[in-house]
């Protein structure tokens, strides 16, 4: 079937997938305010265009983390990934390779990360901060060893988030998907209504994150580190004195802190803060080329892309998540010569607005 917007792939993805799948990739936290903020806000967004540009010979390449991309983006990390095919991660992670996109290993991948980062292309890896430190940078070394390019360190999970959907459904991991990076138990396996096994097993694996993991992480790999969930100016300022190489404005797709601001509401304010300190990366709600558009406008080195990323994959597998990755490029070149840019650099001096309706 030809997909021709991210929409329809929701649409394709939710129709295959069981109901209490779904909800685990769709859902938020508590009432899902921010979940439908994100959306809100970017959607309350409208670009300036400029005219009479000579577009000749531009480009939608980037540079990410120091090193060059096919576009301004890289797949988000999403745990569990054979929940949505049976090929999981691989079959995303050879997609993102073959688009030149970077791709985030996560923590809780359901394929060891040696075999995700041996698919090649831009692998990073995802950090959640374990209670045993010494099994957290046991995962650093191990990505590090096995090429990843990045630590992507999420900090806004001192435990899960209230996810009703889940609990409702007493969710829990099938047999065939485990935890592949760590020994995680039968935890994550036992149902029990009202609960969500995912959240219990991850109440027991992990520890609020410091500013002094932040320094351990540091300390312990070579490799650039990101942090991921900043959504305060207060703590971007401080990441930039810690040493980062980036930080990802994000309240982690409304799945944690439930109101918490949605990150494109915070993007330009951090972006100005930072002021080259460190790259400034978007995550959340990116549905469409004109959602990277407008993240870039407001200060963004580039974005993240998860759930979509994932209806591709449930679609149909790894040309599904192929085709999304077509979608967002013709997109984004579409929107990026409409604006008047022949470049991402470009894209960074467009004027947004907000505009007010009615009295």
């Amino acid at each position: 079937m030809t997909h021709l917007c991210l929409d329809d792939l929701e649409r394709a993805a939710r129709d295959v997938l069981p109901g209490e799948i779904w909800d685990f990739l769709a859902g938020g936290s508590g009432t899902e305010a921010s979940l439908e903020a994100n959306r809100a806000a970017l959607e309350r967004i409208f670009l300036v265009p400029r005219m009479l540009r000579d577009l000749t010979g531009g480009t939608v390449e980037a540079e990410v983390l120091g090193r060059p991309a096919a576009l301004p983006m890289a797949v988000a990390p999403v745990a569990y990934q054979r929940l949505f095919h049976p090929d999981g991660e691989l079959a995303a992670a050879r997609a993102a390779r073959d688009a030149g996109v970077p791709y985030t290993i996560c923590t809780l991948s359901s394929v060891p990360l040696e075999e995700i980062a041996a698919v090649g292309g831009r692998p990073w890896f995802q950090l959640y901060w374990l209670r045993d430190e010494k099994r957290s940078l046991e995962l650093v070394r191990r990505a590090e060893d096995a090429g990843c390019e990045a630590i992507v360190f999420t900090v806004d999970v001192p435990w899960m988030g209230r996810r009703l959907r889940d609990m409702r459904n007493g969710f829990a991991l099938p047999e065939q998907v485990t935890a592949a990076n760590f020994d995680a138990g039968a935890a994550a396996h036992r149902r029990t209504r009202g609960h969500s096994a995912v959240a219990d097993h991850t109440a027991r694996e992990f520890a609020p994150a410091t500013w002094e993991a932040v320094e351990a992480v540091r300390a312990h790999t070579d490799l650039p580190v990101v942090l991921k969930g900043i959504l305060a100016v207060e703590d971007a300022s401080r990441a930039v004195d810690a040493g980062v190489a980036g930080i990802v404005v994000s309240n982690h797709g409304g799945r944690q802190l439930d109101t918490a601001v949605p990150g494109i509401e915070m993007l330009g304010e951090i972006a100005g803060v930072v002021s080259g300190g460190c790259e400034v990366l978007l995550d959340g709600g990116i549905r469409s080329g004109g959602d990277i558009l407008k993240a870039l406008a407001l200060g963004a080195s580039a974005v993240l892309v998860g759930r979509p990323v994932m209806w591709g994959l449930a679609a149909g597998g790894e040309d599904g998540a192929r085709q999304l990755f077509d979608l967002l490029a013709v997109e984004f070149r579409n929107a990026l010569g409409l604006a008047g840019c022949d470049s991402v650099s470009a894209a960074r001096r467009l004027s947004t607005r907000v505009p007010h309706y009615g009295s």
